[in-house]
């Protein structure tokens, strides 16, 4: 694993400065001096909203890397340090990092199937099905995503949903290593626009479906779908070599007419190449249908997974799969026992209401959410809802809204409110739901609760026997983001720990009135 500084200067049509050795080695690459070896490193300095990364080089000269990729600019801030390493120069140093790492870590993606997923909601579902299934027809599999890195089943530690391209590359090295034959990864919005998978060669994409989300990135709904277009249109540098879309939403529909070489999914009735019948629900919400598969016929698929959308998620799960020419019955039955942290997840502590977390911070997902659990109770249905801030703003007042027009109790609360004052977030989610209250045609209860853990508590005293509620928005996340302060908070331990505290209650009222008596 090692390029020289000059063929890497090649392969991305860039020109050297101070390198009076060209057949220098590169090994590693990064985007953080900090963390890299003197030897045999290249650090790639970007342009920053507030600093360049050069000014960062600069600084770190005599501890980090050997040579630095970036651009004009920061050349010149390099020159004015006094910095005398060899600097490789290009236009755009984010255009050409992903090609540059995949130079640096020997193209290691074409050694792997790599199935990439996605799409507003249902990539993290998607991906674990795919990994488990993947894994249950014989393959050692990695996966990168929302909720971590795995490799072959062990925990790797990671910070974004689809990291940096260094990182992504290193990784994919690192599964090389290890024997990995297929990858499986979630592909953001982000990723697609600032090339962090550029450099990797994807076998197969799956689109899930697109619904509103990261406004605040894209300044418009077309700009979001134009983003995850480029890992379908054939004439993308990105687009994955085979492509499954799901066209259960108009979205999808125009996602299927623009790509290269598709095949369609649907859970819906909607005509398609993969799709989806004959759904049956036991009382746990357990679900059984088949999969009507091109040349195979009816696929049997179990899902432990409760809800339509998760129909949907394991469907197109087999159909990727299937493209990426795995054999669909033993994909399938590995399908059966997936469980997802945050994602729909059950908090049973023996008490007499259905009590679920979920990841749901979408107007869309909270909707899909609320409808599912209003099919599994006889009682009422109350949600725990927030929305994040530095984030989309418009997506605040949908979500109280349709949360309103499901639930019979709605308490709003805080969800990350970062550097952003939290009353005025929740008082943009207060306003719609208390404008779907009015909407809802059954009596509904709103109640604002900026405190997380007593808006959970409060939500747990409410709920009595047959009533289901919903703890949205943080799902498998461990912390609350409040004024650049992350605190430690889990919405699991929180509905577990209030669960518990209302039984204790129960039986201590119970011994005293045996007491009493």
């Amino acid at each position: 694993m090692a390029i020289t500084l000059q063929a890497l200067a090649h392969t991305i049509d860039g020109h050297l400065i101070n390198a009076p050795d060209p057949e220098l080695e590169i090994r590693n690459i990064g985007l953080d001096s900090s963390t890299l070896a003197k030897k045999a490193a290249i650090f790639a300095a970007v342009p920053g909203s507030r600093k360049h990364g050069a000014e960062f080089a600069a600084q770190d000269r005599a501890g980090g890397a050997l040579a630095v990729l970036t651009d004009e600019e920061g050349a010149a801030i390099l020159e004015g340090a006094g910095d005398d390493r060899p600097v490789l120069v290009v236009a755009d140093v984010r255009k050409v990092l992903g090609r540059a790492s995949s130079s640096v870590y020997g193209d290691p993606s074409r050694d792997l199937v790599l199935i990439g997923v996605t799409g507003t909601s249902g990539k993290t579902t998607t991906s674990y099905l795919l990994e488990r299934g993947l894994m249950e027809a014989g393959y050692k599999v990695g996966l990168i995503g929302t909720t971590g890195t795995r490799i072959d089943g062990e925990p790797v530690p990671t910070k974004l949903t689809t990291p940096e391209a260094p990182t992504l590359q290193k990784l994919f090295y690192r599964m090389r290593q290890h024997e990995v034959t297929h990858v499986v990864m979630e592909v953001s919005s982000h990723a697609l626009s600032l090339g962090r998978v550029s450099g990797s060669h994807f076998d197969v994409a799956a689109f899930t479906n697109l619904s509103q989300d990261h406004l605040d990135f894209h300044d418009t709904m077309e700009e979001y779908f134009d983003a995850k277009a480029l890992f379908f249109q054939p004439d993308s540098e990105l687009a994955a070599a085979r492509q499954v879309v799901c066209v259960d939403d108009d979205w999808g529909f125009r996602m299927a007419g623009i790509s290269g070489d598709v095949q369609t999914v649907s859970s819906t009735g909607v005509q398609a190449d993969f799709t989806a019948g004959g759904v049956t629900v036991n009382e746990v919400g357990e679900q059984s249908f088949s999969v009507t598969v091109p040349e195979h016929g009816e696929i049997p698929v179990t899902l432990a997974l409760p809800g339509a959308f998760n129909v949907a998620n394991a469907t197109l799960a087999l159909a990727a799969a299937v493209r990426a020419g795995v054999e669909p019955v033993a994909f399938a039955r590995g399908m059966a026992g997936v469980a997802v942290p945050g994602r729909m997840e059950r908090i049973d502590e023996g008490q007499d209401f259905l009590a679920v977390v979920d990841y749901a911070h979408k107007p869309a997902a909270v909707a899909a959410v609320l409808d599912t659990l209003r099919t599994q109770i006889d009682g009422r249905l109350g949600v725990v809802i927030g929305a994040g801030g530095d984030r989309d703003a418009t997506k605040r007042a949908p979500m109280g809204e349709l949360s309103a027009q499901r639930a019979d109790l709605v308490i709003v609360t805080d969800d990350n409110p970062r550097s952003e004052v939290p009353a005025t977030i929740r008082a943009a989610v207060m306003d719609g739901a208390l404008s779907g209250a009015d909407k809802a045609g059954h009596r509904v209860e709103v109640r604002e609760i900026g405190d997380r853990a007593e808006a959970i508590r409060a939500l747990i005293r409410w709920a009595g026997p047959g009533d289901g509620i919903v703890v949205a928005g943080k799902g498998h996340e461990v912390g609350q983001l409040v004024a650049g302060v992350t605190h430690h908070f889990d919405d699991r331990e929180q509905v577990r720990e209030q669960v518990r505290e209302q039984t204790r209650e129960a039986l201590r009222e119970k011994q005293s009135d045996r007491e009493g008596k």
